[in-house]
C-alpha cells in the first residue's frame, strides 16, 4: 500500500498569514485602515470560497470484481492500466473500487492489507494499488511504494503523462514530492520533487508522506526559500489544472454512495447498463451539479451489485441513481467490458457534462 498523502486545510496559510500582518497595524487611523482591510479581506475570502464550492468533480465507481476476470497477472495489469488511462484522459477526480460485499466496515487500509507481498490479494486491493501506482509521479514511487509482486507488470503499461508527472527539467507553479528528513539548519523538512537538488517547506512532517508543494517563480534551488505545502486539490481549485484522481475503496454500492469525501454527498448518479435507458449523446442534458458520480459494474453489472448490497436489495437501479443509461446501443458483440465501457460512456457523457459545467 502507498504511504499516506498530506493534506493541508483550505485557508490554513492565509488565516496564518492574515493574523501576522494584523499584528503589525498601526493604532489610531490605521485601526480604521485595518477594518476596512479586514472587511476587504473578508469579502475576498468569501468569493473565493464561493468560487471554489462552484468547482465540480467527477467521479467513477468501478467494481473491482472485474480483476477476478483477467486470466493472468499480466492481463489483470493492462486492465488497471486501462482504466487509470481513461481516468486520465477524461479528467477524472475520484475513482471508488467497490466490492460486493455486504460488510460496511472493512475500510481502504484492511482491504490493502489482507493482500500479502506474493500478490496474493483480492480484485479490488489489487485494481486499487494499480490505480494508486500510476497516479504516482514516477520520481516517487521508489519511495512510496514498496516492492510487491502484483507490480511486477506495471512498467509495460503506457505511462498516464498526468500534468502532475513532471519532468526532472520541467518548472512548474505545483510539483508533487515526498518528505526526507528534517532540514538542517532551518525549521522545515527536506523534500524530493523530482529536480535536482531538494526543497525546503515550511512544516516539520516525518519521512515518506506525499505532499503538493508551490514552487513558485525562483527557480535557484540553491536559495533558502521556504516552500509552501497546499492541499493536493490547491492547483485544481486555484488554477484550473488536473491533478491526478483520488482512489477510494468501498465496500459496497451502498457505501460509494453514502461515504462520499466531497461535502455535501454526490448530488447526481448516473448507472450505466446495457438494461438502461437509450438516449443520443447529443440528446442528452444534465443538470447543474457539483459532484458527479458514473457508476460501471461489474461481470454481472450494477444489478448483481445492488441486489447483494443489504441496503439496496430489492430497489430497482431507477431508484438507485438519477440516471440509468445504456451508452453503447446496437452493440456488435454479446459483451463490453468494463473497461472498454469506461472508455466509450466518459466520451459519450462529454457533451452533456461540458454542457452543464457552462450553467455554472
Amino acid at each position: 500500500m502507498a504511504k499516506k498523502r498530506f493534506e493541508v486545510e483550505d485557508g490554513e496559510s492565509e488565516e496564518a498569514f492574515s493574523q501576522q500582518s494584523n499584528e503589525k497595524q498601526a493604532d489610531g487611523d490605521g485601526a480604521k485602515k485595518k477594518k476596512i482591510k479586514k472587511k476587504i479581506k473578508k469579502s475576498d475570502k468569501l468569493v473565493e470560497e464561493v468560487r471554489r464550492n462552484c468547482i465540480p468533480t467527477l467521479s467513477i465507481a468501478v467494481s473491482g470484481s472485474i480483476i477476478d476476470n483477467a486470466q493472468s497477472l499480466e492481463l489483470a495489469t493492462r486492465l488497471a492500466g486501462q482504466i487509470a488511462r481513461a481516468a486520465t484522459i477524461f479528467r477524472v477526480d475520484e475513482v471508488v473500487v467497490f466490492d460486493n460485499s455486504g460488510a460496511s466496515s472493512v475500510d481502504e487500509t484492511s482491504i490493502m492489507d489482507m493482500g500479502s507481498s506474493d500478490g496474493n490479494e483480492s480484485g479490488a486491493a489489487f485494481l486499487m494499488r494499480i490505480l494508486q501506482y500510476l497516479e504516482t509521479p514516477q520520481y516517487l514511487r521508489k519511495s512510496l511504494f514498496p516492492k510487491h509482486n502484483n507490480l511486477r507488470f506495471v512498467g509495460m503499461l503506457p505511462p498516464l503523462d498526468a500534468p502532475h508527472h513532471l519532468r526532472k527539467h520541467e518548472w512548474a507553479s505545483y510539483r508533487e514530492g515526498v518528505t526526507v528528513k528534517a532540514a538542517p539548519n532551518s525549521i522545515g523538512t527536506l523534500v524530493d520533487v523530482g529536480l535536482s537538488k531538494n526543497v525546503v517547506i515550511d512544516q516539520v512532517l516525518e519521512p515518506g508522506i506525499r505532499v503538493t508543494v508551490v514552487m513558485g517563480a525562483n527557480r535557484n534551488l540553491d536559495s533558502d526559500v521556504l516552500h509552501q505545502v497546499v492541499s493536493s486539490s490547491t492547483p485544481r481549485d486555484e488554477d484550473g489544472m488536473y491533478w491526478g484522481y483520488k482512489v477510494r475503496y468501498a465496500s459496497n454500492l451502498s457505501s460509494v454512495i453514502d461515504k462520499c469525501p466531497y461535502e455535501g454527498g454526490y448530488d447526481y448518479l448516473i448507472g450505466t447498463s446495457e438494461h438502461g435507458l437509450t438516449v443520443k449523446s447529443s440528446e442528452l442534458s444534465l443538470p447543474n451539479f457539483r459532484h458527479l458520480l458514473i457508476a460501471f459494474g461489474g461481470l454481472a453489472g450494477l444489478e448483481e451489485s445492488i441486489e447483494e448490497d443489504k441496503k439496496l436489495k430489492g430497489k430497482d437501479a431507477r431508484e438507485v441513481f438519477n440516471l440509468y443509461l445504456n451508452t453503447c446501443p446496437n452493440q456488435g458483440s454479446r459483451t463490453i467490458r468494463t473497461e472498454e465501457a469506461i472508455f466509450i460512456s466518459l466520451q459519450y457523457f462529454q457533451e452533456s457534462i461540458n454542457q452543464a459545467l457552462k450553467i455554472i
